[in-house]
C-alpha cells in the first residue's frame, strides 16, 4: 500500500463538483449518444432508458444472476452498493459499474443479435479516420531524418499529448478540443524515463519485427494504454520506437477486456490503428507494417486482464498482474483514469510526493497523462501556486496542462 495516508476516496456527491457533473450530465449524454448511432429494437430502447433513470435518480441495482461476471463484481464491491446512490459511492467505482450496466442495455454480452457489438465504435472509427489523424501520420515523415534522441522526445511527447483525444471527455466538454495546450508540463520526469530504458542499441531498425521474437536480454516495457483512436495511433508508435532501437526487447500492451469509457482501447481496437498505420503514406505505413510483424511474432503482445477493467485502484490488482509488473523492465500508465487508478482517486495535496503514493507498485512505473480530473500528486509548491494564481482550479480539469512522473 502506499507510504502516504490517503485521504478518502472522491464522491460524486457534491453539487457542481466535476464527479458530480460526469454522473449527472456525462452519462446521460453518453446514453443518448449509444442510443442514436445504433438501430437498437424497443427491447435495447427500454434498457437504455431505464440505466439512464437509474444513474440519475435511482439506485444501483446488481447485475442479472446469469451474469458471466457477477460473482467477479461482488468481490469488486457490487454487494456493498447495491440500493446506494450513483453519487453516493467512490466515484471510480460508480463511473466503472455504469459502463458495465451499459454495456447490458445494449445486449454486448448476449446472447442475441448485439452480442460483442462495441457500442462506441462508431465514434472510434470516426476519429480514427478523420483529417487531423492523416496530418499527425504525414508529420512523421520528417521526423525519419532526425537524430534518435530527438525522434524518443517527439515520440513520448506525442504518446502523452495524444491523451488529449478522449472521446468521453469531449462529449461533456464541447470546447476541450478548441483549446490550447500548455506546452510546459506540470511535472516533467522524462530524463529519468530514458534512464531506466537500455540505451538505443548500434544495430538499431535492423532486426526489428522481422520475426526474431522476443530478446530476453533487453527486458520488457509493459505499456497500460488509455484511449483508442488517435491517442493509440502515438502511443503504438513510441513502442515501435522502443523496439526498433532496442530500448526493450518486448512491449506489453495492456488494454481493455470490453468497451469501456468510451474511447478505452481494447484489441479490436489496436488492430485497428494498426490498419489504420499500414493503410497510410509514407514512414507511417512502414512502422503499421513493423508493427503488424511484431505482433506476429511476439515482440508486441496484447494483454487484455479482466483488472483493466475493474473500479479499483492498482494498489489492489490481483497477484498475476502484480508479477507481470514485478517483472516488466518499465510499466508505463497511460491516461487519466489509469492515473486516478495507479495513485488512489482521492483528493491528495498536489504537492505528495508521487513516488510516495506509487510506492506499492511492483517495479518502476511512469505516468504520462494529461490533466482531466482532480486528482494530482507530485507538484512542487511553487508549480502548484503559479497554477492556482493563473486558473484557480481549472487547470485540473481542462486538459490543457500534462505531466511525466516517474517512481523508480
Amino acid at each position: 500500500m502506499p507510504h502516504a495516508a490517503a485521504p478518502p476516496v472522491i464522491l460524486g456527491n457534491e453539487p457542481g463538483s466535476f464527479p458530480h457533473s460526469v454522473l449527472a450530465e456525462r452519462h446521460p449524454a453518453i446514453i443518448r449518444q449509444v442510443r442514436e448511432a445504433f438501430p437498437y429494437g424497443p427491447g435495447l430502447h427500454r434498457g437504455l432508458d431505464a440505466l439512464q433513470a437509474a444513474c440519475t435518480d435511482g439506485v444501483i441495482d446488481p447485475l442479472p444472476a446469469d451474469a458471466h461476471d457477477r460473482d467477479r463484481w461482488r468481490v469488486w464491491g457490487l454487494d456493498e452498493h447495491t440500493g446506494s446512490s450513483w453519487f453516493d459511492v467512490p466515484w471510480l467505482w460508480s463511473e466503472s459499474y455504469f459502463y458495465r450496466r451499459l454495456l447490458e442495455a445494449v445486449g454486448y454480452f448476449g446472447p442475441g443479435p448485439w452480442q460483442g457489438i462495441d457500442p462506441f465504435r462508431p465514434f472510434k472509427l470516426a476519429e480514427l479516420e478523420a483529417p487531423e489523424t492523416d496530418e499527425e501520420l504525414a508529420a512523421l515523415d520528417a521526423l525519419e531524418g532526425r537524430p534518435v534522441e530527438e525522434q524518443a522526445h517527439a515520440l513520448l511527447h506525442g504518446s502523452l499529448w495524444g491523451n488529449r483525444a478522449d472521446l468521453g471527455f469531449r462529449l461533456s466538454d464541447a470546447e476541450a478540443e478548441q483549446r490550447a495546450a500548455v506546452p510546459g508540463l506540470v511535472a516533467d520526469d522524462s530524463e529519468r524515463f530514458w534512464e531506466l530504458l537500455p540505451q538505443a542499441g548500434a544495430d538499431s531498425g535492423t532486426d526489428f519485427g522481422f520475426g526474431t521474437g522476443f530478446d530476453s536480454g533487453i527486458g520488457t516495457v509493459c505499456l497500460v494504454a488509455d484511449n483508442a483512436g488517435r491517442e493509440l495511433v502515438p502511443d503504438l508508435l513510441l513502442a515501435a520506437h522502443l523496439l526498433e532501437h532496442r530500448r526493450c526487447g518486448r512491449v506489453v500492451l495492456h488494454v481493455k477486456p470490453y468497451p469501456y469509457y468510451v474511447s478505452d482501447a481494447t484489441t479490436a481496437d489496436v488492430v485497428d490503428a494498426v490498419r489504420k498505420l499500414s493503410g497510410a503514406r509514407g514512414a507511417a505505413a512502414e512502422h503499421g507494417r513493423r508493427l503488424w510483424r511484431a505482433m506476429a511474432d511476439g515482440t508486441l503482445t496484447v494483454r487484455a486482464h479482466p483488472f483493466s477493467a475493474a473500479p479499483l485502484p492498482y494498489a489492489r490488482m490481483p497477484d498475476d498482474l502484480r508479477a507481470e509488473f514485478a517483472a516488466a523492465t518499465l510499466t508505463i500508465v497511460k491516461g487519466d483514469l489509469n492515473y486516478r487508478r495507479l495513485v488512489g482517486d482521492s483528493r491528495w495535496a498536489p504537492t505528495t510526493p508521487f513516488a510516495d503514493v506509487t510506492a506499492y507498485f511492483p517495479g518502476p512505473v511512469a505516468a504520462l497523462r494529461t490533466l482531466k480530473s482532480d486528482v494530482i500528486t507530485g507538484l512542487d509548491a511553487g508549480t502548484e501556486a503559479a497554477l492556482v494564481a493563473a486558473e484557480g482550479q481549472r487547470w485540473r480539469t481542462g486538459g490543457t496542462h500534462a505531466l511525466i512522473q516517474v517512481r523508480r
